[in-house]
């Protein structure tokens, strides 16, 4: 048999690890939730930026009163894309025949058309838009859930207790990479070189429908611990040999982690993420994280210790990355998940993203048949993350 015959037999004859069970990585992200798009720093008052969500193109821009609308990113005359286009008030007008759009997608002025000529019936989809904790999310999904689909409740992030780090960056891989990542906690090797030898040791796990919460002791038994890690975990420039407890909890579509050092009454730090898919087949997606660390006792201790911090954690992020686009290659080289999973706690979270998810193949159907709707192309799209790697400060 030659290499390639074998290469062949591999991929054609040997059983997935978890046969049987669809493949997570053609699981998309179900659009009827509030996604966050961009920072909302970056959608300045008369502007317009470009963004993305599942192969789907989002024009994002801030009218004169300071609302930020989201349409989809063409025009329906030519196709142009809206976010080339020039913000007038409160209406986006296209770049190209200056065909100008209200911030529900319909169509308000066609100049060159007189009163009685016939103009199109629809213009193109407006989706429902809140802003929250310095970012931009959106509703992709049914328009007539979005009132009542309750955005994040982050209470650390208004606390005066704590200051936030916020992270914008594109990762090229699907989505439930990133949820895999951050729950299991046993690959702390990969960070030996920034914190040293950790030891996780699982102290409980709960699933429902919706989530999977994960509870691990932390502790440090040996090696040099990057600064910025000491000064996360409150523990001071030389640190301390500490027992920590982590909670990791995937909450469908987010998720978040709690350290609480010991003796401690509450966390040192709190994180909060969401993966937002970018391209149609959901291989790249764009995290945005909210870092929230508990302020010391000392008034200007933080301030000094940010720059150390953000260092840190940009490490740590750079080293997940790199582990977590390898996965995605491997799953583009052999065209399946051929992973061999055995911690039970991942293989809940897998449940649950399979649950809670849509097949990719719906998400297309759903979007090509989204015509209609008095405010645009109607439907239910999934729709818009953006791309740019801007770190706040």
């Amino acid at each position: 048999m030659t290499e390639t015959d074998a290469r062949t037999d591999r991929h054609t004859t040997r059983p997935a690890p978890e046969s049987g069970l669809p493949d997570l990585r053609r699981v998309g992200v179900h659009p009827d939730f509030w996604y966050p798009v961009a920072l909302s720093r970056r959608v300045r008052s008369g502007r317009v930026i470009a963004t993305s969500f599942a192969g789907q193109r989002i024009a994002l821009y801030r009218g004169r009163s300071g609302t930020v609308h989201a349409l989809e990113d063409r025009c329906a005359h030519r196709q142009v894309p809206l976010s080339m286009g020039v913000v007038e008030g409160e209406t986006l007008r296209c770049c190209y025949h200056a065909w100008a759009y209200r911030g529900d997608g319909r169509i308000s002025q066609i100049p060159y058309l007189a009163k009685g000529d016939r103009r199109p019936p629809r213009g193109v989809r407006g989706y429902p838009v809140r802003e929250a904790y310095g970012l931009v999310f959106v509703y992709p999904g049914d328009p007539e859930q979005a009132a009542a689909a309750a955005l994040p409740d982050l209470p650390a992030f208004r606390s005066p207790a704590y200051r936030t780090m916020t992270y914008s960056r594109t990762v090229r891989c699907h989505y439930s990479f990133m949820h895999e990542n951050l729950l299991d906690m046993n690959h702390q090797f990969l960070h030996r070189g920034v914190v040293g030898r950790l030891r996780p040791e699982l102290l409980d796990r709960r699933t429902d429908a919706r989530s999977v919460e994960a509870r691990y002791l932390f502790t440090h038994t040996g090696g040099k611990r990057n600064r910025g890690a000491n000064l996360l975990a409150g523990e001071g420039l030389g640190g301390r040999d500490s027992s920590d407890v982590m909670t990791i909890r995937t909450e469908y579509p987010y998720q978040t982690l709690d350290l609480l050092p010991e003796g401690a009454d509450r966390p040192a730090f709190r994180l909060w993420v969401a993966y937002v898919p970018e391209d149609a087949e959901q291989r790249t997606c764009h995290a945005y994280g909210l870092l929230m660390i508990e302020k010391p006792r000392v008034p200007g201790v933080l301030q000094l210790a940010w720059p150390f911090i953000r260092r840190f954690t940009e490490r740590v992020f750079a080293e997940d990355r790199m582990a977590v686009e390898a996965e995605q290659r491997a799953w583009d080289e052999q065209g399946e998940d051929r992973n061999h999973e055995v911690f039970p706690l991942i293989l809940d979270l897998r449940e649950v993203l399979r649950a809670n998810g849509v097949p990719l193949r719906s998400l297309g159907e759903r979007s090509g048949s989204a015509a209609g709707g008095d405010g645009g192309c109607g439907g239910t799209r999934a729709c818009g993350a953006g791309s740019c790697a801007d770190p706040d400060s």
